[in-house]
């Protein structure tokens, strides 16, 4: 072998052995974890989004369309609960909220119980700092606060959905900056915005997950003055377009944010709303039937756009039903962790059906409100069986996504089959925590008769004023 020839072989094992040895690098660089962020609108409709075809021409969302055009529209993405709390609460945990007791609003705002693991507890032994914006309902005592359950930043309320968004004044339902009650001025959507936004520079190189949970567009009706047009002559529908505008806004402050810092393709963004649109606001949830509280496509079945340009291919539609217990194993999945065993999920990672991997992740999802509304669902497969105590309904989704005909009566034993499958699924399940029974029978005694707006905030004022007057009339040093 001349001395040519071995420099020949020579120079081929250096460029290995460099090879070799970039390689621990570059193992790191592709394994840096991904952000995780999760934006939770509040009450939007399904067509108060302008990327849903069946949108109204008053609705204009261009960050949210420029966000959901370049990711993944899911377009059979649901709620695990037809009103705020339960579905929180299935979501932090990525269990049915049902196997804990919380069955409706009420129930998941008295608190989640304290041995259920939420979200960043499991993210936290891997690095992550985690921060909750925005609206909590997941009770208000001290021990549910969102920093006793994992977050290490949190700014919001704790609950009480229908938080005013201009006057933060009443101590006795605060915004909170940490475990502390504030003073706050400011338009709520705004400022929750604003907080994001500090989230992301201040944890830019970290790791984080994100929680922003804007309380837009529910109740109740208040917008800037002068971005309410009277576009629709509906008052209450003009104030929600304009919330809707600030909302947007948002949105696009956070992409923004991170794509400034460089973090967005690495950064798993999920955004959905907690349940279908509400009546009370005029909210448009067409192609689907009904609103917020019901069971129907139009309480359930939700905006909902999956973003992460380093993993995911963006620019498509995946049409796998999925939904909001999901996003616990999502999270779990993409940064690298293991599903617990001590809690067993029921919600599974979202990812293999939006690589194309697989097209079904669940057979069967299940709705229920327990036993003093009566309202219940089972979606399996194309069909779907709603109930309300005693009448149920059956609805081929493929064919009849706004649940017009009624095929109850000519599948007799598919709804024997989805009737049998749900009770079998409630009998696993908890009590509700409220004490009511798990289903509706005709012995069960009618709910109390709801307050009305005004009763209830005089309910609130006269509690205030015992409060105060208990307070003053303590003695000097005396202490609760």
């Amino acid at each position: 072998m001349t001395p040519n020839s071995t420099m020949k072989l020579r120079h081929p094992i250096q460029a290995l052995i460099l090879g070799l040895m970039a390689l621990p690098t570059i193992a790191t660089a592709a394994g840096d974890k991904p952000n995780i962020v999760i934006i939770l609108t509040d009450d939007q409709g399904y067509a108060d989004v302008s990327y849903n075809p069946h949108s109204p021409s008053e609705i204009s969302t261009p960050n949210i369309d420029a966000l959901a055009h370049s990711s993944i529209i899911c377009t059979q993405g649901y709620t695990s609960g037809h009103v705020c709390s339960p579905t929180r609460a299935g979501l932090m945990t990525g269990r049915y909220q049902q196997r804990f007791g919380v069955y409706t609003a009420g129930e998941g705002g008295s608190g989640v119980p304290l041995d259920e693991v939420f979200i960043p507890q499991r993210l936290k032994p891997a690095g992550y700092v985690s921060g909750a914006l925005g609206k909590w309902h997941l009770g208000v005592a001290p021990k549910y606060h969102a920093m006793k359950r994992g977050f290490d930043e949190f700014y919001g309320f704790m609950g009480r959905g229908a938080h005013p968004y201009f006057d933060h004044s009443d101590m006795d339902h605060p915004i909170y900056r940490g475990l502390n009650p504030i003073k706050e001025e400011g338009y709520l959507t705004t400022r929750i915005t604003e907080e994001a936004v500090d989230f992301i520079d201040r944890h830019k190189t970290d790791p984080f997950f994100l929680y922003v949970a804007y309380n837009a567009v529910h109740a109740p009706p208040e917008a800037p003055e002068e971005d309410i047009r009277n576009v629709t002559g509906d008052e209450t529908r003009d104030t929600l377009i304009a919330m809707i505008k600030h909302l947007d806004m948002g949105v696009g402050e956070i992409v923004k944010s991170l794509k400034h810092h460089n973090i967005f393709d690495n950064t798993l963004l999920i955004f959905l709303t907690d349940n279908g649109g509400s009546k009370t606001m005029h909210a448009n949830n067409a192609p689907l039937r009904g609103f917020k509280q019901m069971d129907y496509e139009g309480g359930i079945h939700v905006p909902f756009v999956v973003s992460w340009p380093a993993q995911l291919e963006g620019g498509q539609k995946c049409h796998v039903p999925m939904w909001s217990i999901d996003l616990f194993a999502t999270a779990l999945d993409a940064a690298g962790l293991p599903m617990p065993q001590d809690k067993p999920l029921d919600g599974k990672s979202i990812l293999p059906a939006l690589k194309g991997e697989t097209d079904k992740l669940h057979d069967e999802f299940y709705w229920s409100s327990a036993g003093l509304k009566g309202a219940w669902a089972i979606r399996s497969g194309n069909w779907k069986l709603v109930g309300q105590k005693k009448r149920v309904e059956l609805f081929d989704l493929e064919k009849d996504l706004s649940e017009t005909t009624n095929l109850a009566g000519k599948h007799g034993d598919v709804v024997s089959r989805l009737t049998e499958k749900y009770d079998v699924w409630l009998d696993e399940m908890a009590d509700p925590i409220s004490h009511q029974a798990k289903r509706w029978s005709a012995d069960t005694p009618p709910p109390a008769r709801k307050m009305s707006k005004e009763e209830k905030k005089a309910a609130r004022e006269k509690a205030k004023a015992k409060r105060i007057k208990e307070r003053d009339a303590k003695k000097p040093g005396e202490t609760s």
